[in-house]
């Protein structure tokens, strides 16, 4: 335990340290100078963050990722599949509703839409569809082709809500998508699919079980739009306090409980339907039980270390360097957004549980290191696209529709299994120093460079281009894998038609 503890340590400092420098490098800059006492706190936070991301990893490993693999599989195997489907809609609800990532972006916006009604609506939309995804599995359905129908379906809702003059919302409702799928959620639904999956068999086992994550994002964007159908009109965002004192002295002990009950609460949520589940169905062995519950303990601690420190340090610094650097050169800005995109994502701990399951799935073929290239690429560019977008001033949806299509359109040409990963993949690089970093230096940005009243419409999006870019960098990567393959094919043809005819020999 002691081993595996260390090592998860040092794969957290390893993710840590680029954004760590990076920040530290920037903040004894003239254009983005932080305090001595701020600059001290966030060094803290950092190292309280890389505590966290390995107390998390080790506790998704032993606990979250068991839970749902034992759950997709017990059961499947039970052949009670209307059980199934039914544990799917509660557990996908339940998650959501509790999910600390989530929590994150409703508060920023509880002056705009009532948290605990957009939580719900969110939680209710990832159960249906994370129902649909198992579906899927069960019937063997193409995912490109339920990807395909939802998408068409979600822009047409999109393009409802602007004629009725909803546009503000719209960025709003793309990263509800994206920070759903949050820490707590990944391990269990990606477990799930792979305990389902391998259960019913087939020649397609390993591909059939990515793609719940992918359309457990499309659910939340759909259900957020239907609930803005209601509203018009533009809002007003009130601008959230981003100053470190308000997580330090006695805001911390206020921040600490709050957040240790949000996190208890959605794993109480969790091991409470597990337990029903091992009473009645499962039946696990009590050691196995106990592994469990022990993981738990080290989610549960890691989960509430990672999301204080994001809060206390990472959230005022992030808000603080982009009011900076926006008020100067703007487009010095989207260098700085692309490089801090790119080492941002190293240090989301449920990209670790999705790289780590890849490759076990791919047996090798998608290595961690493709992968976190190929994430790290697709989050630079689209936070410095994001940046663009708030400099010139134009609506998400000249991102959005054709970046979608492009998506949807590559996934005709790449292996099925290269798809599945990345749309998994959009949703898990949007994880909660997405919404507790980013997002903060995005709004700081705006505030410096549009002011206030613009926030909703140019700060808020970044989390869903953050979920959108990587299923084509990802994508790309398979591409490229097939054309590695046809030149290789090509090259071993071609040496075989120049051989030499005295090389041949001829039998008698």
């Amino acid at each position: 335990m002691i081993r595996a503890l260390l090592s998860k340590l040092s794969e957290a400092l390893k993710s840590v340290l680029p954004v760590f420098g990076i920040v530290l490098v920037l903040s004894f800059l003239p254009m983005t100078m932080l305090t001595d006492e701020e600059r001290i706190v966030f060094e803290l936070c950092a190292l309280f963050l890389v505590i966290g991301i390995g107390l998390f990893n080790l506790g998704a490993d032993l606990a979250m990722s068991p839970i749902g693999r034992h759950v997709g599989e017990g059961l499947t195997k039970s052949g009670r599949i209307r059980l199934l489907f039914a544990a799917c809609l509660l557990m996908g609800i339940l998650i959501t509703v509790a999910e600390p990532d989530l929590s994150v972006l409703a508060g920023q916006i509880s002056e705009v839409v009532e948290p605990m009604a957009l939580i719900i609506t969110v939680g209710v939309g990832v159960g249906l569809f994370l129902v649909l995804a198992v579906l899927r599995i069960v019937t063997r359905t193409d995912l490109t082709a339920m990807l395909l129908f939802f998408y068409m379906l979600l822009f047409a809702f999109a393009s409802l809500m602007i004629a009725q003059g909803g546009k503000s919302y719209l960025p709003l409702a793309f990263d509800s998508g994206g920070v759903t799928t949050g820490p707590i959620t990944v391990p269990f639904i990606m477990a799930l699919g792979v305990g389902i999956a391998q259960t019913i068999g087939g020649r397609n086992a390993g591909q059939n079980s990515f793609g719940l994550i992918a359309l457990c994002s499309v659910g939340p964007v759909l259900a957020v739009l239907i609930l803005s159908l209601s509203a018009s009109g533009t809002i007003h965002f009130p601008l959230p306090d981003y100053s470190m004192a308000a997580g330090l002295g006695a805001g911390f002990w206020h921040l600490l409980g709050e957040t240790s009950w949000d996190v208890a609460k959605s794993l109480m949520l969790m091991v409470g339907f597990f337990g029903i589940l091992q009473k009645f169905v499962l039946h696990l062995p009590k050691q196995k039980v106990i592994q469990i519950l022990f993981g738990i303990v080290f989610a549960f601690a890691g989960l509430v270390i990672f999301l204080m420190a994001v809060t206390i340090g990472f959230m005022p610094v992030g808000y603080k360097l982009g009011s900076q650097m926006a008020s100067g050169n703007p487009y010095v800005l989207i260098g700085f957004a692309f490089v801090i995109g790119m080492v941002v994502v190293l240090a989301e701990p449920a990209v670790h549980v999705l790289n780590r399951q890849v490759e076990d799935i791919s047996n090798g073929a998608v290595t961690r290191k493709k992968m976190m290239i190929a994430l790290s690429v697709g989050v630079g560019v689209s936070i410095g696209l994001s940046v663009l977008r708030m400099v010139l001033g134009f609506s998400l949806l000249y991102y959005l529709i054709p970046g979608y299509l492009i998506s949807l359109g590559l996934s005709f040409f790449v292996p099925k299994l290269y798809t599945a990963i990345a749309f998994d993949s959009g949703g898990v690089a949007s994880g909660p120093l997405t919404s507790s970093f980013i997002l903060p230096m995005m709004i700081g940005a705006c505030v410096a460079m549009r002011g206030a009243d613009y926030i909703m419409d140019f700060a808020f999006g970044v989390v869903a281009m953050v979920a959108m870019t990587p299923l084509i960098t990802i994508q790309c990567l398979g591409f490229s894998s097939i054309v590695s393959d046809f030149l290789r094919e090509k090259r071993s043809v071609q040496e075989i038609l120049s051989a030499d005819d005295e090389q041949i020999i001829y039998f008698e």
